[in-house]
């Protein structure tokens, strides 16, 4: 029985390991890309309580310590006043890791309860709301980055819910800069699927605290989304992982976006209207053009360099 048991405790060991090593080589290859963290950067680590904001929190730490440069992680967790919140969980979680932290108290369920009417989904109103809060907050801190822990995952389905339900092709890029230009924001799980950060944090054992204490409606048109890209992922194999390469290589010149391209603004280039002797173009037949008045003649292949075409057949 223990030999049992001692030999499933090392498997689940040698799994985590693989684990954290895949992690943390997919967030380091995101943060090198997108160049999300420099040297000396105070990096406030947004913490939910949820499984991506502890996954993300803990492969930091991780790189920290082999990391060339040096930087800070101080956590900040927004404590929005939900019913039955507890608020015990998240301080001993980073008392216990020996991380500097903060824990703000804002009551944004009172506001978003009295904007949102009963049965609709409220998240999109109480991410903006902590989304300004905590934005505030890292200026204040003298904060120069600011690492939230969405995944590859929600980059798709933040994709396909723009595409499908709002027209543009937009999703969360895995660095930018806040509106009013005073916060740079990261994601450094951006390369990483949502399942192995979901077997990580059962291996870890996060003490995870649910999101929907507010007892909000699900998204119906996200889950919606997830649901589509779950039946891909299992009868597509590797269809994923093209959707988010492609994500990697717009082309806006084969787009229709006249923002992105001036298509307006294209014109012939003369100089290239000569072809050279060599050039598969100038292998092509030579044409001579019809009088469109000789209703008697038809299209005619001539000699092997020559075809005879009428005008009108043009046009």
């Amino acid at each position: 029985m223990n030999s049992s048991l001692s030999a499933q405790t090392s498997k689940d060991e040698l799994r985590l390991n693989k684990l954290q090593k895949k992690l943390r080589r997919e967030m380091g290859k995101a943060i090198e890309d997108y160049q999300m963290i420099e040297a000396h950067d105070v990096v406030m680590v947004c913490l939910s309580g949820g499984k991506d904001s502890y996954t993300m929190l803990e492969i930091l730490l991780n790189l920290q310590q082999s990391a060339p440069i040096p930087f800070q992680l101080i956590a900040v967790n927004l404590d929005q006043k939900q019913p039955g919140f507890p608020e015990h969980v998240l301080p001993e979680y980073l008392a216990s890791r020996q991380i500097p932290y903060y824990i703000l108290e804002k009551d944004t369920y009172r506001i978003v309860k009295e904007k949102v009417p009963e049965g609709k989904t409220t998240c999109s109103l109480c991410s903006r709301l902590r989304r300004g809060t905590l934005y505030a907050f890292a200026k204040k801190m003298g904060a120069t980055k600011i690492a939230l822990g969405h995944h590859r995952d929600d980059i798709i389905e933040t994709f396909f819910l723009n595409m499908f339900y709002g027209g543009k092709l937009k999703a969360m890029p895995p660095k930018l800069r806040s509106d009013d230009g005073g916060n740079i924001i990261i994601r450094p799980l951006a390369y990483s699927r949502e399942k192995d950060i979901q077997a990580y944090a059962q291996f870890k054992a996060f003490p995870i605290i649910p999101c929907n204490l507010c007892g909000s409606q699900t998204n119906l048109q996200r889950q919606h989304i997830k649901t589509m890209l779950q039946q891909w992922d299992r009868e597509f194999p590797g269809r994923i992982e093209t959707i988010f390469a492609a994500m990697q290589h717009v082309a806006p010149s084969q787009g229709v976006d006249r923002a992105l391209f001036d298509f307006a603004g294209l014109k012939l280039d003369v100089t290239k209207r000569d072809l050279p002797d060599d050039s598969p173009e100038s292998q092509l037949p030579a044409f001579d053009f019809l009088d469109p008045n000789q209703q008697n003649q038809q299209l005619q292949l001539g000699s092997a360099r020559k075809a005879t075409i009428p005008i009108q057949s043009l046009t």
